[in-house]
């Protein structure tokens, strides 16, 4: 028996209505991300790569199809449950890092944790942890606007692993970053695959980054157009 799939999407759409014009931005998009993959999806600019993205990290639903996380169609889920899942199994990592610029980069990383509840010592001391494992231990009481780019990258990274999600979903996150930053990011969501086990799926543009993966999705004006296992995962699975 093979592994069950983590995420699964069945003939997916996403239309987004404009006046009396409909656009459809994904067409009948199928797919399946296994636990512990490691994901790139690639396509020009308006492509719907993004939307998918959106959808496979439950931030927004299709306008026909059905999703499932690990057998559960997110479709029958009210949006308290969506956000549930959102804040506990599926951590996010922007283009844009997405950081509260009031907030210093301990505080950042242990708002996902306020929102579950967690006792404040804990989210200190978690908090803590994960930006030292970023190598920001010096730059904790830094706001954003004290960081480099790659510095509030790497704090968006500690962010999106505060409540120990399954699944990290990245949009771009190496877009805003010079390509030896850029390379340092991939290599720490890596180390977050092979070495946390965490399923990674990635939305870039630069075949270069989609390099890192274990399989790349190739989308095109919203539908799949290839699929394939990449050297690196051919590789791995000799090993």
């Amino acid at each position: 028996m093979g592994k069950k799939p983590l995420i699964k999407l069945e003939d997916v759409w996403k239309v987004y209505q404009l006046d009396s014009l409909k656009l459809p931005v994904l067409r009948g998009i199928s797919l399946e991300i296994n636990p512990g993959a490691f994901v790139t999806m690639m396509g020009p600019s308006g492509s719907g790569k993004s939307t998918l993205l959106h959808i496979i990290g439950c931030l927004d639903v299709p306008t026909k199809g059905r999703v499932f996380l690990e057998g559960q169609d997110i479709m029958e889920l009210s949006e308290d449950d969506l956000a549930q899942i959102r804040g506990q199994r599926i951590g996010f990592v922007f283009q844009q890092f997405n950081l509260l610029h009031n907030l210093t980069a301990v505080e950042n990383v242990m708002l996902p944790m306020i929102f579950q509840g967690v006792a404040e010592n804990k989210r200190v001391e978690k908090a803590k942890k994960l930006l030292a494992s970023m190598n920001l231990e010096e730059r904790i009481f830094h706001r954003p606007s004290e960081l480099s780019g790659g510095e509030q990258q790497r704090v968006a990274i500690a962010r999106a692993q505060a409540n120990d999600p399954e699944i990290i979903v990245a949009d771009e996150p190496t877009g805003n970053l010079d390509s030896t930053t850029g390379e340092m990011i991939m290599e720490i969501l890596i180390d977050l695959h092979k070495k946390e086990k965490k399923t990674i799926v990635v939305v870039t543009h630069d075949p270069n980054i989609a390099g890192y993966s274990e399989e790349i999705i190739n989308i095109k004006d919203g539908q799949i157009i290839t699929n394939h296992k990449t050297a690196e995962k051919v590789l791995w699975e000799k090993q």
